[in-house]
């Protein structure tokens, strides 16, 4: 192929502007093997629909772990398996449920979790973002997860892809049976008020793509309309060859230092004005799948 001398030369100064200021994605394309690590299969739950849609949740056991255990029960029983996607409202969540949700639960199941929003600070350690945040008096990371904090306490933030138990009003806290995943604008309303059990690591846009349901909250009006869920699994409970091997970026990092600094100050030929600020679910957490 022959390039002509004005487009060779745009390319070689777009190259330079680009080696100049890194976007978020060559930083997170270009980190070492270092700046990541595996999450171990005990943490992950791979969800599979009838047609085929695959799925792959972090587990937040850091955060709820007794909502976390009552889940990981249910997909121990198979409950999730013939159960169903019966909510997609737009721009807020898109809500499961299991097969019969008046079956006798599983041995060990907490029929009445705690109130698993938050969780004392010590203990899990802080980095703070660095911005301010409308939410909470502090927002940054803490075990690899966005949270708010007020120094004090600690919760995960609702964030896009953030997995989180459904429940009834107060004190109604959720039992697992019925879990949503944020699929817009972050609801950080919600932030405290639901327990977070996970976040959805691969498959997030097959999710963000179902039909919206038309009754109200966005649930299906026609049980023909719900997307049956073929199994939910514990990565942990498969063959060892069939695990999937997921990563998430070490945010104590350089990489993630340098991604950080990206989101928030975007010098990239695209940008005219760097915003210097960011919001924190504007800061997602990097993930991969290694085959």
């Amino acid at each position: 192929m022959r390039l002509y001398p004005a487009l060779l030369a745009f390319l070689l100064l777009d190259a330079t502007a680009c080696a100049a200021a890194p976007n978020p994605a060559e930083i997170v394309a270009h980190a070492p093997d270092s700046a990541w690590r595996t999450v171990a299969p005990e943490r992950l739950l791979l969800m599979t629909t009838a047609d085929g849609r695959r799925i792959i949740i972090e587990l937040a056991s850091d955060f709820a772990p007794v909502h976390v255990a009552n889940v990981i029960r249910l997909a121990r029983t198979h409950a999730w398996e013939g159960g169903a996607i019966i909510r997609v409202q737009d721009n807020y969540v898109v809500q499961w449920r299991v097969r019969d949700e008046k079956a006798p639960p599983p041995k060990g199941f907490i029929k009445t979790p705690p109130a698993e929003y938050d969780r004392p600070l010590a203990g899990i350690g802080f980095r703070p973002l660095g911005y301010p945040d409308s939410y909470a008096p502090q927002a940054g990371i803490a075990a690899d997860w966005a949270v708010g904090s007020d120094g004090v306490r600690v919760w995960p933030a609702q964030c896009y892809g953030t997995v989180g138990v459904a429940r009834d009003m107060p004190p109604d806290t959720g039992d697992g049976q019925e879990l949503y995943v944020v699929n817009g604008e972050a609801p950080r309303q919600l932030d405290r008020n639901l327990a977070v059990v996970g976040r959805v690591l691969v498959g997030m846009e097959l999710l963000g793509s179902l039909p919206r349901g038309t009754g109200s909250l966005g649930f299906y009006t026609d049980a023909h309309q719900d997307v049956p869920i073929k199994s939910m699994t514990l990565a942990a409970d498969l063959p060892p060859a069939a695990r999937p091997n997921i990563q998430t970026m070490r945010t104590q990092s350089p990489s993630f230092d340098a991604y950080l600094a990206a989101r928030a100050a975007r010098t990239d030929p695209f940008f005219v004005h760097a915003a210097h600020g960011v919001a924190l679910c504007n800061v997602p957490i990097p993930s991969r799948e290694v085959r």
